[in-house]
Formats: structure tokens, C-alpha cells, sequence
């Protein structure tokens, strides 16, 4: 049975795409979630449309994003936390934290986004990996510092 993919379907394809699957995993999968409907001529050219639109607001959405990194590439910005004698931190810093920061410094972004390659527990200096879009990963550094009392 040929469907066309409303969302993106792991391990057969994005939203959008024509496929040929078996007629069970489209009726008893695939349609009952929504995630397919069956292709016809008004389907298809109605999927092709929806496409095309699609892949016009990535492209905007990715010049956009674009000039965010330029913008956040390579920064620094200082987190200013508790510690518990030493270098140790009291909990640790998250990309909730990174956020907050960022939001203050005027770019608002989601914490999602922001890739901690482990947990930040010790005071010092972190490069931080930023997914703003598919393939722009601006890199920021954030100094832990300790709360002077």
C-alpha cells in the first residue's frame, strides 16, 4: 500500500515522504497514530505542496540561525555558583543554567538545545555545544566561578 508519512517515522522516513509499506503495518500502525494516510492524486500532490513549504521554512529558519551563531560563537560567560569547600559544587550546573544565562545575555533559547558532555561539578572552564540547527552547533565557554560570601 502506497502512504504518505505526516510525521517522521523512524526507520522508514520523514513527514512528507511517499512509501510503499505492507497493508497491515499501515492500518494497524500507521494510520490509527496518525502518522500516515493513504496516497491518492489529491494526497500526493497535497504532500508535495506541504514539502515544498517545509523545506522554504527550514531554509529561513536555518538563515536565521545562522546569524544566532555568528553571534554566540565563541563567547565566554561566567556562571557564578556555591561550593562546598574546594572545588566541588554543590549539585551541578545544567543546561537550565546555561539557558538562564544566555537569556539574560539576550538569546533565548531552549534547554534542549544545549549538549553537556558530562555533568559540570567542579569549578573551571566548559566548552558547551549548542544545536541551533540541523548542522550549525555554535560552541560557547562557560566559567564556573565560586559565590564570593
Amino acid at each position: 500500500m502506497r502512504v504518505i508519512l505526516q510525521k517522521d517515522v523512524i526507520n522508514l522516513g520523514d513527514a512528507g515522504d511517499v512509501k510503499e509499506v505492507a497493508d497491515g503495518y499501515a492500518r494497524n500502525f500507521l494510520f490509527p497514530k496518525r502518522l500516515a494516510v493513504r496516497a491518492n492524486d489529491g494526497n500526493t500532490k497535497a504532500a508535495l505542496h506541504q514539502r515544498k513549504l517545509g523545506e522554504l521554512k527550514r531554509e529561513k529558519r536555518k538563515k536565521a540561525m545562522e546569524g544566532v551563531s555568528s553571534d554566540l560563537n565563541g563567547k565566554e560567560y561566567d556562571i557564578l555558583v556555591k561550593t562546598g569547600g574546594g572545588e566541588k559544587l554543590f549539585g551541578a550546573v545544567t543546561p537550565i543554567d546555561v539557558a538562564s544565562i544566555l537569556k539574560k545575555n539576550g538569546f533565548e533559547l531552549d534547554k534542549r538545545k544545549i549538549e553537556i558532555a558530562e555533568p559540570i561539578r567542579n569549578l573551571g572552564s566548559y566548552k558547551i555545544k549548542i544545536r541551533l540547527a540541523e548542522g550549525i552547533q555554535p560552541v560557547i565557554t562557560l566559567n564556573v566561578k565560586k559565590e564570593e560570601e
